[in-house]
């Protein structure tokens, strides 16, 4: 089946960052942002920080429809999981930002989410913790003046990098036939017969490409305009960046609109909405327990709470 080329959409295997060979810089670049990614200090009121809404040991997320930011305003749209998200095409449902060292600047200004006033304020915060300076002197040694907002979203990006989560899927991949069961075996063929992977393809199992909720049957909900408020594109409207399958047991609520809390509820919603069909029940059975083998591990310490300064 490794071998098959109706798996060839989905090569090459995802492979883990983590341990791979780095610079100091990069190591202290890391470092660095892992203990920003952890800083509730990064919000208004010192209560949120990045790993808040985008939980490591819950797999990249809170498990809340909506996350709650400053003063316990619900966010518009569900938190998706920080994993594997170094490797979309762009960050973001909307896609309004293209890589994961942009995106993190984006929430600790947000009036609803961190609510900082702006990275004046959070440069100014941070000068304001001595132990913050060698670490941004080693992280950025070239700068006359390494503690800027700039370099905030360098040192968090550098850090998601690292999470990546390959799994049992990838041996399969790879060649092991023995890594999947026969009914994730069976749920691969009913995932790729119905058409998912139209959206839901490459190494990701999605995250590259735009797509309208409700392609052939209307999306219920018509409150969120998805990519239309970026481009202001007619084309655009109810379109989202198709996100990933990885992990994607571990991380619902679902959609961008947190519409399904299940993910057999998802799966028929996606099989009604975007292909047209109601798939049988034994088939959703069958594609639940293939996306089980898609759900990966990344080492305990590098999502343990870091000591911060």
């Amino acid at each position: 089946m490794a071998s098959d080329p109706a798996v060839a959409g989905f090569q090459p295997p995802l492979r883990r960052t983590w341990d791979q060979p780095r610079s100091g810089v990069d190591n202290a670049r890391v470092d660095l942002g892992k203990k920003l990614y952890f800083d509730k200090r990064l919000s208004r009121d010192n209560t949120i920080s990045c790993n808040s809404c985008h939980d490591l040991k819950r797999h990249g997320v809170d498990g809340r429809g909506f996350s709650l930011g400053f003063k316990n305003h619900e966010v518009g749209r569900n938190s998706p999981t920080v994993f594997n998200a170094a490797g979309h095409l762009a960050q973001f449902w909307d896609g309004r930002m293209t890589t994961v060292e942009e995106q993190a600047k984006g929430p600790i200004l947000a009036a609803g989410e961190m609510a900082m006033p702006s990275p004046e304020a959070v440069v100014k915060k941070l000068k304001g913790i001595p132990g913050y300076k060698p670490l941004f002197a080693a992280a950025f040694p070239g700068d006359n003046d390494p503690i800027n907002y700039d370099n905030v979203g360098t040192a968090i990006g550098n850090f998601e990098r690292l999470l990546i989560t390959p799994a049992r899927w990838d041996l399969f991949l790879a060649g092991a036939e023995e890594a999947l069961s026969p009914l994730e075996k069976k749920g691969l063929k009913s995932f790729t017969m119905y058409g998912c992977t139209t959206c839901h393809t490459g190494t990701l199992l999605g995250g590259d490409r735009y797509m309208k909720a409700g392609l052939v049957k209307p999306w219920p909900n018509k409150k969120d305009l998805g990519r239309y408020n970026v481009t202001k594109n007619e084309a655009d409207k109810y379109v989202f960046k198709v996100p990933t399958l990885r992990n994607i047991e571990k991380t619902g609520p679902y959609f961008h609109d947190a519409s399904e809390t299940t993910l057999k509820g998802a799966i028929a919603k996606m099989g009604r909405h975007q292909l047209g069909i109601d798939i049988p029940k034994a088939d959703v059975e069958a594609i639940e327990a293939f996306f089980q083998s898609l759900t990966g591990e990344i080492p305990a310490e590098l999502a343990a709470t870091p000591e911060l300064p």
